[in-house]
């Protein structure tokens, strides 16, 4: 009898047990997935792959990709409403968006565009030269400004040189074709579009090293109330860069799959891809490369044209903690 107890004893402690492991599991896969934004820019396109190999989910988060957005202005402002937890981002665009909403910070440049950012043009414009007097298409208060504005110093030009045209790096080929533009800041896959139409590149970003660096930016609610969530994403997303670069041809096939995109129309020529060693040099504050001084360039652009008044400290910008795993 006693050797009974014992044993009912053992299996009521042993089911107890498993059901709390149970229902400890079923609560953390209650959390609601983090919605991050992106636009079509192929540096994003980490993500996908985290998502279609199942990185996100093997480090325990569930993540709700956008990238259905055609317009990055649009896309920040449906950010600011709270609609998204991340977004993808251009250093530039962060600054200006802080200004807005200080409560966030970037956890990771995802990469830097070393000649995928061009401005191309009609083909009767042969240099940045004969740019003078002409419509140049550009995103106005955004990286995109500060882009061409270092573009035209080559040229011993300046802004009030030319007519700058609010225009989306989407809209550059159609504006380009139908004359409202005769130059302007794209990257794939539009630009494709825009060489079909007759346009040629003037200018890239290999002539603008380390200016343009793509983010991902959370909410500070987010950060504070999930930080172990957004730890898990940061590292499925290195992860996911090491296996694109190891496995270029399989990550553009899933891409193409993905955003039902000509493979043809994915290249990472004139993107350098950042990886675990590179970030966690970009976020030292006194590094050569490092993001704080690449911040106040623009910082100061942006307060200067009267784009903004003011910004939170660059220091709070910036959040490292999140690129070593959980022990």
């Amino acid at each position: 009898m006693f050797k009974l107890l014992r044993y009912i004893t053992i299996f009521i402690i042993t089911t107890s047990l498993l059901f709390a492991c149970q229902g400890s599991k079923m609560t953390q896969m209650k959390r609601p997935p983090l919605k991050v934004a992106f636009i079509n820019f192929i540096g994003y396109n980490s993500a996908i792959i985290a998502q279609k190999k199942g990185f996100f989910q093997a480090q325990g988060v569930e993540v709700e990709l956008k990238y259905d957005i055609k317009f990055a202005q649009l896309q920040q402002a449906d950010f600011s409403a709270g609609k998204y937890d991340g977004i993808g981002i251009t250093l530039g665009s962060f600054i200006v968006l802080s200004a807005k909403n200080p409560d966030m910070q970037a956890v990771m440049v995802v990469d830097e565009t070393n000649g995928a950012d061009v401005v191309v043009a009609q083909p009767d414009i042969k240099t940045v030269a004969d740019l003078k007097g002409k419509n140049l298409g550009t995103l106005l208060g955004s990286f995109s400004e500060v882009f061409v504005t270092q573009m035209l110093k080559t040229a011993n030009l300046t802004n009030e040189d030319v007519n700058l045209v609010k225009v989306e790096a989407s809209e550059i080929p159609p504006n380009l074709k139908n004359n409202t533009i005769q130059g302007g800041h794209t990257w794939e896959p539009y630009l494709s579009d825009a060489l079909k139409s007759g346009g040629h590149i003037i200018f890239t970003s290999k002539q603008t090293p380390g200016l343009i660096l793509d983010l991902v930016a959370f909410r500070g609610n987010i950060i504070r109330d999930r930080p172990q969530d957004i730890r898990a994403f940061v590292q499925a997303w290195l992860q996911a860069t090491t296996y694109w670069e190891n496995n270029i041809e399989e990550g553009n096939a899933i891409i193409s799959k993905a955003l039902n995109i000509p493979i043809n129309k994915l290249s990472l020529e004139g993107i350098k891809l950042t990886n675990l060693a590179e970030n966690q040099q970009l976020f030292q504050f006194n590094s050569s490369n490092s993001i704080y001084k690449t911040a106040k360039i623009y910082a100061d652009f942006f307060i200067g044209a009267g784009n903004v008044t003011r910004i939170p400290e660059i220091k709070t910008l910036f959040n490292s903690s999140f690129f070593n795993p959980l022990s």
